[in-house]
């Protein structure tokens, strides 16, 4: 039995629609778009200014430690003038569960919130930020967990508290009900008003911007809703997407070709050597306390995830359900973007990274999903827009979680719009931390049947390193400035909090400058 479980990609759009009352009647008579908020400060005009980056970082305490919360402390440090935090999903590990949010969330980042001196009294899904927070979901944000898997979690939860500095899994008795916490979390939950509370909510909160019509305000320190799993905002010129690429990742179906039957074979095969690495490892996690148990359950979830993805290519049969509505819409706003002469650059945001060296990730079935269908976007934009171009990139940077490790890559000629762009994996925030693949920095992939070549290069990778009373673990997370002119400059400030036999060092590394 797998330990989560992951809904199909059509119950997480239909869900998340009726949490949002997705074009209710009301709403589409007053002209509202539930895809834009405003941020509502003085410095929104401002080309100069700076964010925050942190992503996979929900996990509880580690041996009486918090590596998310060293992570908070160095961006807290670093981060002075900054104007917002973006998150890259998985918000609270392990199934998004709203048991974990008070631990895993609100009180490692109780500065940002209102009240947050006193965490213990703030309730997850009345969270109000003082320092803007935009989130996008992660695949452990929409997971589930077997009824089975949370009897035995609460059964051994006295002994799992006793020895929490050894040994501490971050779930309880459910998990996140399709999404249904994150929602709660960080949505403008709008299911279960009646009609005249609606009308009133939305009088209240949804006004209009000369720029951007009628849509969501986010008011820092009094109402910090997000209008939707996927949304998009403005500052100081530069285009902000946030995306939910949960819902466009899922693998293709194994075309019925020898070739095909060939690579079913295979992951066959894989998922029988995964299974028993699980087994050992979860062997390793409960036989004696003095082995590495962190290291055991990091690989406990690290296959759990390579199980899932080889587990929907085996059972894909059919067609890949695509979001289909939210890549047109992404396709839409970067065409308006793109003729908007008040627009100096865009960013995109979203959790599973189509470029990444992180050992696991390149070969699997969603990593291709998502780069696919990123591509089919960028392809219909550039179509569009090449009157505007004029040598700039199509986008000046994409920003993405999901690998645990801080990373920079570089797109080579892809034959595809996706070519030439800078690319940040940011997900080493707090969870276990993932090494590099063994295969090196480049990525090369077949295209359009030609031999294989190269289409990126990391730049620059942050992760797990060294092996027994030498193991380096790097927690990290980024400040970036972003600088006036067009197109923009974008600066990269990589920080870190390192653990390494037992002591935390933090370093402010070099900064990189792209554009």
């Amino acid at each position: 039995m797998q330990f989560v479980s992951d809904p199909p990609i059509e119950l997480k759009i239909d869900e998340m629609k009726k949490r949002v009352c997705w074009q209710h009647p009301l709403i589409s008579s007053k002209n509202i778009d539930q895809t834009k908020v405003v941020l509502e400060n003085e410095e929104s005009d401002h080309q100069d200014f700076s964010f925050l980056v942190l992503g996979d970082s929900g996990t509880g305490q580690y041996r009486g430690d918090s590596p998310q919360r060293r992570v908070m402390e160095l961006l807290l440090d670093q981060g002075e003038g900054a104007n917002f935090a973006l998150h890259t999903g998985d918000v609270v590990y392990l199934v998004g569960s709203n048991e974990q949010y008070a631990e895993n969330f609100i009180d490692p980042y109780r500065e940002w919130l209102v009240g947050g001196h006193q965490p213990d009294t703030i309730d997850y899904d009345q969270m109000v930020f003082k320092f803007p927070f935009f989130p996008v979901p992660g695949n452990h944000d929409y997971y589930d967990l077997p009824w089975i898997w949370g009897l035995m979690s609460k059964v051994t939860s006295p002994l799992r508290k006793l020895f929490q500095r050894q040994f501490d899994l971050d779930v309880g008795w459910h998990g996140s009900n399709k999404g249904d916490v994150f929602a709660r979390a960080f949505l403008d939950y709008l299911q279960g008003l009646s009609d005249s509370d609606l009308q009133q909510h939305l009088d209240t909160h949804y006004t209009s911007s000369p720029e951007s019509g009628r849509c969501l305000r986010y008011q820092p320190g009094e109402f910090t809703r997000l209008p939707n799993r996927y949304y998009q905002f403005r500052q100081g010129g530069i285009d902000f997407f946030a995306l939910d690429s949960n819902t466009f990742n899922a693998p293709q179906c194994l075309p019925n070709t020898p070739a095909g039957k060939l690579l079913k074979e295979q992951l066959l095969k894989t998922r029988q050597v995964l299974m028993q690495k699980k087994t050992e490892a979860l062997r390793s996690a409960v036989e004696a306390a003095h082995l590495d148990v962190e290291e055991a359950y990091s690989k406990v979830e690290q296959i759990e995830e390579q199980l899932l993805d080889i587990d929907k290519q085996l059972t894909n049969d059919t067609e890949s359900v695509v979001d289909i509505e939210q890549l047109t819409w992404l396709k839409r706003q970067l065409i308006q973007s793109w003729q908007d002469p008040k627009v100096r650059g865009r960013i995109l945001f979203f959790h599973h990274p189509p470029y990444v060296t992180e050992a696991t990730k390149w070969y699997q079935g969603q990593t291709l999903a998502v780069r696919q269908n990123l591509r089919w976007v960028l392809n219909e934009v550039q179509s569009e827009v090449t009157e505007f171009i004029k040598g700039r990139p199509l986008v000046d940077l994409i920003i993405n979680g999901h690998a645990h490790c801080l990373e920079y890559l570089k797109t080579e000629n892809t034959g595809h719009a996706d070519s030439h762009l800078n690319w940040v994996i940011c997900g080493g925030s707090g969870f276990s931390l993932r090494r590099q693949r063994s295969e090196g920095p480049e990525l090369t992939e077949k295209l359009d049947g030609e031999i294989e070549r190269i289409v990126a290069r990391s730049q620059f990778y942050i992760g797990r390193y060294g092996h027994g009373s030498q193991k380096h673990r790097p927690y990290s997370g980024l400040r970036i400035d972003v600088k006036a002119g067009t197109p923009p400059k974008i600066v990269l400030q990589p920080l870190v909090a390192e653990r390494f036999q037992h002591q935390w060092q933090n370093h402010v590394m070099d900064a990189i400058e792209i554009g």
